[in-house]
């Protein structure tokens, strides 16, 4: 039995370190899985395990922890960035900086909030009491990134005596969840919302955006103007966007070009935005069926997938798809989304277009584009690791030259570049499609690699300081900063800006970062409005997190 003792009590050995991990990451997902009043803790409960862990002396040698938390917190931060890069920028549309500028408005209420409570309970004589605000904080808006941000920036200040933030961090978490919730209720009350009118208010607005749904149809065109006129003098008559993906002229179907010319008794097929397709049908002609499979040239439509990496970065426009290959391509779906495909659109790895014309010709086309699953099933690891690279060195380098701790360190560092490269990366022919199941399982890696490694390191003087210590304050404290910035920016987003209830409960949940109000958010809403909310503040909510964690930490605590 001596080998079974030595396993959990030799702290030094690899086999022992890897027993611990593995125990504290198992332990804690099971254990986050169960639901109370529906609400779960989620993976973050390993931070917990870990924590109970290191109390009772199961650990590791204190620099393999430290190397563990830091690599688990680079990948995970990297992944984010990943992920939300595609649609970074694009989040900003006209309502998408109004929401934007709310959930910004909410994160420094959250950060006015801890220094406002910092100042009115504790010793700002103690040097300590600062930090394990910091960890509070962040518990309360349920922010992990920010936590690892902060962590970071603080070993930066502190060295190897860095205060161990994350029992602060545990203290005001699982109110911070609670109170999120609890807070959407509140805003609720306060506006004195009824559910069944903002369904009704979300189909109207639906109805609205009729410009943005593909209508298809088939025409006969009938408008003896059009006689001899070609396809882009018709366009820029009717001055609406539509595309015609195919034609059949006396007997014979053909991919049209901007140069085809239109003759009264052609059929076509039409894909066109929903509130434009009166207009064009009115202008062109009458709808009709067309059995374009018994004309003497059957056109086929196949999406097809880009896997192929030299076709990474070419526009439509470079592609020539209607002259060199005789088809067309009507649209582009990417990363769930359809996207009109104008020329100047770049291709990127991951895209499925939709490709019509001749069934040879598409063929043709797909074997170009790689249309290749396994292609994609197989990690682009080197985009990873290059990112990686740069985001470290990027975020070592110092904000000001001749101060060495304003930087954006380890999180913040590979998060930007991370969003530049998915956002950019095609430019400089880095392939940087990930399926959504290898980005989850890098980032959960990550994340229970981070949370355990501070639960391990925290777990020591945990219950000290919970029991002893600031413990019932710092869940005070946390539930304060989670719930007084909402309950003042949801009614300023309802009354001044008008938003719909269900979109206003998804970018609290998105600001907050925190699936367990989205998932609460979505139950009460048979729309996507919560989604669309929680997706739209998401990624700068995030980045903001990060960066103000170290902003805080460098400029406060230093």
């Amino acid at each position: 039995m001596d080998w079974l003792i030595n396993l959990f009590t030799n702290t030094e050995s690899v086999a022992h370190i890897a027993l611990l991990y593995a125990i504290v990451i198992a332990v804690g997902v099971y254990l986050g899985k169960i639901k109370i009043a529906g609400i779960s803790l989620g993976v973050t409960f390993v931070l917990f395990a870990g924590i109970v862990a290191g109390h009772f002396g199961f650990t590791a040698p204190t620099p393999i922890l430290t190397f563990i938390q830091d690599f688990g917190l680079i990948l995970f931060v990297f992944m984010i960035g990943l992920q939300v890069g595609p649609g970074f920028f694009e989040s900003f549309g006209t309502a998408g900086i109004k929401l934007n500028g709310l959930a910004t408005a909410i994160i420094i209420l959250n950060i006015a909030v801890m220094f406002g409570c910092y100042y009115i309970f504790f010793d700002t004589s103690d040097p300590m009491n600062l930090p394990m605000m910091v960890g509070t904080l962040y518990g309360a808006v349920t922010n992990t990134p920010g936590l690892g941000a902060a962590n970071e920036a603080l070993t930066s200040v502190f060295g190897a005596g860095a205060p161990q933030i994350a029992s602060a961090y545990a203290c005001a978490y699982p109110l911070g969840v609670l109170g999120i919730i609890g807070a959407i209720i509140l805003v609720r009350i306060i506006c004195k919302v009824k559910f069944e009118n903002e369904e009704k208010a979300l189909e109207e607005e639906s109805g609205a955006k009729a410009t943005q749904k593909p209508h298809h149809m088939h025409l006969e065109v009938s408008n003896k103007y059009l006689e001899g006129k070609t396809l882009l003098q018709v366009h820029n008559f009717l001055n609406r966007d539509f595309v015609v993906s195919r034609i059949l002229h006396d007997g014979h179907v053909s991919i049209p070009n901007r140069d085809t010319i239109f003759h009264v008794g052609d059929q076509m097929y039409i894909v066109c935005a929903e509130a434009d397709y009166e207009a064009i049908v009115a202008f062109i002609g009458p709808v009709i069926e067309v059995n374009w499979e018994k004309q003497d040239q059957p056109m086929v439509s196949k999406r097809i997938l880009v896997t192929n990496p030299k076709i990474n970065g070419k526009s439509f426009g470079e592609m020539h798809f209607s002259s060199v290959y005789g088809v067309n391509v009507t649209r582009v779906t990417r990363h769930g989304m359809d996207i009109f495909a104008s020329p100047s659109l770049p291709l990127q790895v991951g895209d499925r277009i939709m490709v019509v014309g001749p069934e040879d010709a598409v063929d043709n086309v797909a074997h170009k584009m790689g249309n290749s699953i396994k292609r994609l099933d197989a990690p682009n690891i080197a985009t990873i690791f290059v990112g990686i690279f740069l985001g470290i060195i990027f975020g070592s380098l110092p904000f000001i030259p001749g101060m060495p701790l304003m930087k954006l360190g380890i999180a913040g560092g590979p998060l930007i570049i991370a969003i530049l490269i998915g956002r950019y990366g095609y430019k400089i022919k880095l392939v940087t499609y990930t399926t959504t199941s290898a980005n989850m399982m890098l980032r959960e890696i990550g994340l229970v690699l981070f949370l355990a490694s501070v639960g391990i390191k925290a777990g020591a003087g945990f219950f000290q300081t919970v029991m002893q210590g600031d413990g019932l304050l710092y869940v005070l404290t946390g539930f304060l900063i989670t719930i007084i910035p909402i309950l003042i920016i949801g009614p300023v987003a309802r009354w001044k800006f008008k938003f719909n209830y269900f979109t206003i409960a998804g970018m609290i949940s998105g600001t907050y970062t925190d699936p367990p109000a989205l998932a609460y958010s979505n139950s009460i809403c048979s729309k996507e409005a919560p989604a669309v909310g929680y997706s739209t503040v998401y990624p700068l909510s995030m980045f903001l997190r990060i960066l103000t964690a170290q902003l805080i930490v460098l400029f406060c605590c230093g």
